[in-house]
């Protein structure tokens, strides 16, 4: 079996989940990973490497149907937010060669990809989103709000304004921008993963203990049945293919549960669902080999925590 990772940077953990479902499952996996730098570090845990174009070149879709027509490529992973667009755009053209794409649909995709948009679809599933505005002169939701562009991810250019006065510097500042009332609680994530038609096969809150630069340091699992029900009616409506992430803050007044973001791609925090039970990396192996694999509730073992560090490996 063959699976292509594209712009893999540092999701060397990643790498890791799904080496081990192979060793778990005895399944014989090549793990193919794309990326602009030769360096980066996920390339070093794959077994094939391949140097990808821009995603903004015009060789970037034909550079990889090329490498998934040579190397026989089973699923394409998409790893980074900003190749999502291009390649659910593509999706029928690979399905076309034998390979799968697992990712959500292009209409989806593009409301995840304008958070302008996400908050009406979080509505239109019957949950509570913040307002969002996109328009300085025309901000009257009080203080403090966040600001951040409609299309951003990791959190650059996403920072939290106390008053008019921070608000307005920022907005010279953020590029395409939204503005949200900052609702203060708990952070959670939720990591879900689906089969190829979009049928609920994982589904696993956590808590965002720490966070650097958008991406989560410390993490509690936390099967919280309200947040899974919640979950499940996004998942009527999204219909996602693979894994998706959802953010959400539970208002620490009210109680009430705010959803905030959609990204449909493995998180980066996504493995530590996996090591905690929910190993959604074994589940795709299987999909991929014809077998059906069911809902499980509550994989993932419920009080689980883990925290992240960095580590080193040598490129050349």
């Amino acid at each position: 079996m063959n699976i292509l990772f594209t712009c893999v940077g540092r999701r060397v953990e990643l790498m890791q989940a799904f080496r081990n479902a192979a060793h778990i499952t005895g399944m014989d996996l090549y793990i193919h990973g794309t990326d602009m730098s030769e360096t980066a570090p996920a390339l070093m845990y794959c077994d094939v490497k391949h140097k990808a174009p821009g995603i903004r070149e015009e060789s970037y879709i034909p550079t990889l149907m090329s490498i998934c027509k040579t190397e026989k490529i089973d699923a394409v992973i998409p790893t980074i937010d900003t190749d999502l667009l291009i390649l659910a755009q593509n999706k029928s053209r690979f399905e076309q060669i034998g390979t799968k794409m697992f990712i959500s649909a292009e209409d989806k995709i593009a409301i995840c990809r304008d958070k302008r948009n996400t908050g009406d679809f979080f509505e239109s599933c019957g949950l509570k989103a913040p307002k969002t505005i996109d328009d300085v002169d025309k901000y009257n939701l009080g203080f403090p709000c966040f600001i951040k562009p409609k299309d951003g991810s990791s959190s650059i250019f996403a920072y939290k304004a106390g008053n008019m006065e921070e608000l307005v510097h920022y907005a010279s500042q953020v590029p395409d921008y939204i503005i949200q009332p900052f609702v203060e609680g708990t952070e959670y994530t939720v990591d879900v993963f689906c089969d190829y038609d979009g049928n609920p096969v994982y589904v696993t809150p956590r808590i965002r203990l720490a966070v650097r630069a958008g991406e989560v340091l410390k993490t509690e699992i936390v099967q919280d049945e309200r947040i899974i029900a919640e979950t499940m009616e996004v998942i009527k409506r999204f219909k996602p293919c693979g894994a998706i992430t959802l953010q959400l803050i539970q208002d620490k007044n009210s109680g009430e549960n705010y959803y905030i973001e959609i990204n449909p791609r493995y998180g980066g925090g996504a493995p530590l669902s996996i090591k905690a039970g929910a190993d959604s990396a074994i589940a795709m192996l299987k999909i991929l080999n014809g077998e059906k694999v069911p809902y499980q509730n509550g994989a993932a073992e419920h009080g689980a925590i883990y925290s992240r560090f960095d580590q080193s490996i040598r490129v050349n």
